[in-house]
């Protein structure tokens, strides 16, 4: 495995500030010597304590270990296995880092019995608390990784869900028109019927994910307004403008349809003329801003804000909510006689996959 020798050197520091408080405490124990030969022997003993535990934890089979997201998953070693590589490091890091320490400050009289045994008992006491440190540390990244998967699988069977349910909406929509078009046009009828062959073959066929890119958001897009104009002919017109520097943002699916939906639906339908919808999208700072505009019959969106959507806006809304949370929002302006614009504004950091 890759080790992130970064998160090493982090740990690294904070043990080298763990011995030089536990020096203070171990010269007022041996007033006679001074603090930087207790330092001395303080991180002598801590870095081989350190340094058999931090990687000593790479040879237990990464399944007994805690999952630690900054050291590759290898985290704390579970039960006893934790507990034994305590103790060898703390064993290695008395007899090894007391040897170190004296050939540092040069080979004086051995020490005596009692302060060897006083040692091994601060060493032992300050290792148990330091791995203590590092335990609670593994086992909070742990339980903070565990908590991020399940917001984020629950995030996306939500969004799944939604999809599940804007897919048959659209299709019955779909249908019902088609119906109505048989009886006056039959070509016509005919040729949607072929489009919306075309249009479900590409929907239906590709993998159900909770996002893709925007490029194939505005694909879709184009084979469902290709099937509208269809049954509206002349009374509809659209342009979708996508710059090529946006094309392989990832967006959740049938973000943009629904809004094209209701565009036709509550906006241009109503109006003998018809209409014109456009839509796009844009880098704003480190936003992306999605726009749906139609040339309706608007509404008053102080009064409604979403009775203009329906069913459609606030699947939509629920949907940003979902997958982006307080980052995302959807805003809509409208007034009778003036068509409408719902803008969607996501995070470009979280659009860009960053």
């Amino acid at each position: 495995m890759l080790i992130p020798w970064r998160d090493v050197v982090r740990h690294g520091l904070q043990v080298l500030v763990f011995c030089g408080v536990i020096a203070v405490f171990t010269t007022m124990i041996w007033p006679d010597t001074s603090y930087p030969q207790q330092l001395v022997h303080s991180v002598s003993i801590g870095l081989i304590t350190w340094t058999v535990i931090e990687f000593g934890r790479l040879l237990v089979p990464v399944r007994h270990c805690h999952r630690d997201p900054e050291f590759g998953g290898h985290g704390w070693p579970k039960g006893w296995r934790g507990v034994a590589l305590t103790a060898i490091g703390i064993v290695a890091g008395f007899f090894g880092g007391t040897r170190l320490a004296r050939w540092l400050l040069g080979d004086g009289p051995a020490y005596p019995q009692r302060d060897l045994m006083l040692g091994l008992l601060v060493t032992v006491a300050a290792g148990t608390v330091a791995s203590f440190y590092f335990h609670a540390r593994s086992k909070a990244a742990a339980l903070q990784a565990a908590k991020a998967a399940a917001e984020r699988d629950a995030s996306e069977a939500h969004l799944r869900l939604l999809q599940s349910q804007l897919e048959p909406h659209m299709l019955f929509n779909t249908l019902a028109n088609l119906r109505a078009l048989i009886a006056v046009d039959p070509p016509a009828a005919q040729a949607m019927v072929d489009r919306m062959n075309d249009y479900l073959r590409a929907t239906l066929t590709a993998s159900r994910t909770t996002s893709h890119p925007l490029a194939v958001e505005f694909e879709r897009l184009a084979d469902y307004l290709a099937l509208m104009a269809i049954r509206m002919g002349p009374r509809l017109q659209y342009r979708l403008d996508l710059p090529d520097a946006l094309r392989a943002l990832p967006v959740p699916p049938l973000l943009l349809q629904p809004l094209v939906e209701n565009a036709i639906q509550h906006g241009l339908e109503p109006q003998v003329a018809g209409g014109r919808i456009e839509v796009d999208a844009a880098r704003e700072g480190k936003q992306l801003v999605l726009s749906v505009h139609d040339s309706g019959v608007g509404f008053d969106a102080t009064a409604a804000p979403l009775a203009h959507g329906r069913f459609g806006m606030a699947q939509v809304t629920e949907r940003v909510a979902s997958a982006y949370g307080g980052r995302g929002r959807v805003d809509v302006q409208s007034r009778p006689g003036a068509g409408t614009t719902i803008r969607i504004t996501l995070p470009l950091a979280h659009a860009s996959g960053a």
